[in-house]
Order: structure tokens, then sequence, then C-alpha cells
């Protein structure tokens, strides 16, 4: 890890302007995002809830679209493999991968099962309430085969690939080891950021969970074993892989090979937000190493991506001049760190 002097202006325009020739495949679980914005005008005579007025609305992929739509924002290319249902919100994710100018074929649809909703009501920038409309069903062993068929032909012509698993039903055991499989005999690394279990996702290259994630999989706590030991139970859980533990606005612990692990400290900026904040790590991650970067290198680069979407409203994306705006100051945190 003697790397922190390198990442200089050249450097991370090198890394940055690589981004334009990867093309990764993005395999998770898709939602649509509705957000609904008003003003409250007070109590509702019928309950003790609020009464908001809603004078705009925007409709965003969510959950592993908005992976896809952080790479594109970043500059770098994308095949996406979902499933949704043959509803309203299912045609909403096929037209919202229109727009973004992604293949929409990778969009299995499955007769009868909803497709991930949630909608979120906003008044004066603060979440009044959230309503989920999706199943975690496990997918029947059909759909599961519709859904290898696609991984097999997206993985032609891409250079990583990243799974999303927010645990909806898609990624069991079986798809998700056929995943890994199918990659591996394409030779093509794979970043997971996994919510509840690792057990699909032997041989990963790179794990991104949170910190509550990461006690949760290794089954242990912070406060007693300490993150070194959460971060080599859960290397050896996936085969000795790379991982990455962030930790909210106080940065990302990285642990690279047999190294030690590296905190890589973030710069605090006014937060608006945080959701989509780890989606938008697990595509600057796994761009910046397909460009290029080492693990420091890109854990940098993901800090200064998040920092950029947490001051935004809604599931938000960064771009890279954006990046390059707030790379500065992360950079030199993040150095002051590696040289204690």
């Amino acid at each position: 890890m003697s790397h922190a002097a390198l990442l200089t202006d050249e450097r991370v325009e090198e890394i940055l302007a690589a981004f334009a020739r990867v093309r990764l495949l993005v395999v998770g679980d898709a939602f649509v995002d509705e957000y609904l914005y008003g003003d409250a005008l007070g109590v509702s005579p019928e309950a003790p809830v609020p009464v908001v007025r809603v004078d705009d609305a925007s409709t965003v992929l969510g959950g592993a679209g908005n992976v896809v739509r952080n790479i594109i924002a970043l500059g770098g290319a994308c095949e996406f493999v979902c499933v949704v249902g043959d509803d309203d919100a299912g045609d909403a994710v096929v037209s919202l991968l229109a727009d973004l100018g992604v293949d929409t074929r990778g969009a299995v649809r499955i007769a009868g099962r909803p497709t991930t909703h949630k909608t979120r009501l906003v008044a004066r920038r603060q979440q009044i309430v959230r309503f989920d409309r999706e199943t975690r069903v496990p997918l029947a062993s059909g759909d599961g085969e519709s859904v290898l068929a696609r991984v097999a032909t997206a993985l032609d012509g891409v250079e990583g690939v990243v799974i999303e698993d927010y645990g909806k039903g898609l990624l069991s055991v079986e798809v998700g080891r056929a995943v890994m499989r199918a990659a591996a005999d394409a030779g093509l690394a794979v970043s997971v950021d996994p919510k509840e279990t690792l057990e699909p996702f032997p041989g990963a290259s790179l794990v991104k969970p949170n910190l509550r994630e990461a006690e949760s999989l290794s089954g242990l706590r912070a406060s007693e074993a300490g993150i070194e030991a959460i971060g080599r139970c859960l290397q050896k859980a996936v085969g000795g892989g790379d991982v990455a533990i962030t930790q909210g606005g106080s940065g990302i612990t990285i642990f690279e090979g047999s190294e030690a692990g590296v905190y890589v400290p973030t710069v605090r900026q006014e937060v608006f937000d945080v959701q989509g904040a780890g989606d938008t790590i697990i595509a600057a991650l796994t761009l910046a190493r397909q460009a290029g970067a080492n693990l420091w290198e890109a854990t940098v680069i993901a800090n200064a991506a998040a920092s950029v979407v947490v001051g935004k409203t809604g599931t938000a994306t960064a771009d890279r001049d954006e990046v390059r705006e707030l790379l500065p100051v992360i950079r030199a945190a993040a150095c002051e760190e590696r040289s204690r």
C-alpha cells in the first residue's frame, strides 16, 4: 500500500478517462424509486398524520438499477440483467433503461411477480413515509434459467461484473453461484454488494458491505472483535477476495490480499439524503479497478463519488466532473491518513 503518493492529478485523470473504455455487467434486483414532493399543510382531521399537498413527482431506477445509472453517469457502459413483473412498474424499469441506452432485453419479465416499487413522500426535504410494493420469494427454477441465459449473452463483451443483491429473491444460492461460475469461465472479476449472505458468491474479487451488513455476514461485532477480524472473516468466506467495508460518512476500510486493513477516510459533506450511496460506491470501485486503479486509489475515488450523491436529494448519481471537484480534499485526507 505504497500508492498514496502516486495519486497525482495526472494519475486521477488517467483513471477517470479510462472509465470510458470499461463496459460492465450488472446483475441484481431492480427497483422503481418514485418520489412525491409537496408541502405539509398540517395534521389531518381524520387521523394524527400530516397532510401533504403533492405538487411534483419523479421516478428513477433504484436498487441495482441505480448501480447502472452511476456507471453510466461516471462515463462507463453497462449491460443489466434483472427481473421485472408484467406490471406498470416493470414497464417503467424497461422505459428507464431505454432512456439510459441500456439493452432492455436483460430485464426478464415474470408473469405475476410484482416489480419492486418504492414510493417516498417528501415534504420540505423531509421523508414522511415510504410505501414498498415487492416480493422476496425466490425465483422458480424456470425463471432462474431465463435469467442465466440472459447473463450468458450479456457476458460477451464486458470487462467485469457487479452483483447487487438486495435480497428480493433473484440471487438465490443456485442462481448466484451459476452467475459466479459463468463469470469465472469468462475470466471476469466480480464485485459483490451483498445484503444477507455470501453463500452464493464464492470467488468474488471484491465484496462491499456496509458495517452493519459486515457484522451480520461475519457474525462478529466491530466493538468487540474489531474491524480487522471482520474483514478477514469476509475474505475467507469468499475465498480470499478483497473487501471494502463502508462506514457512512466516516469512510471505508479496505482489505486487499493479505495486507492489513487500511482505513480510507472521507471528508464530511452536508448530507441531504444517503439513499443509494452504496450503489454509487460499488459502481465507482468497480469502474476504477477495471480502469487500472488499485483498491486504495479506487476507494479514494469512490469516497468522492459518494460524497457527491449524499449532497443530493433522492436516488442520485455522480458524474466525473463532480467527482473531480471533490477529489482534492478527499485525496488529501486519505493521503494524510496513509502517512501516519
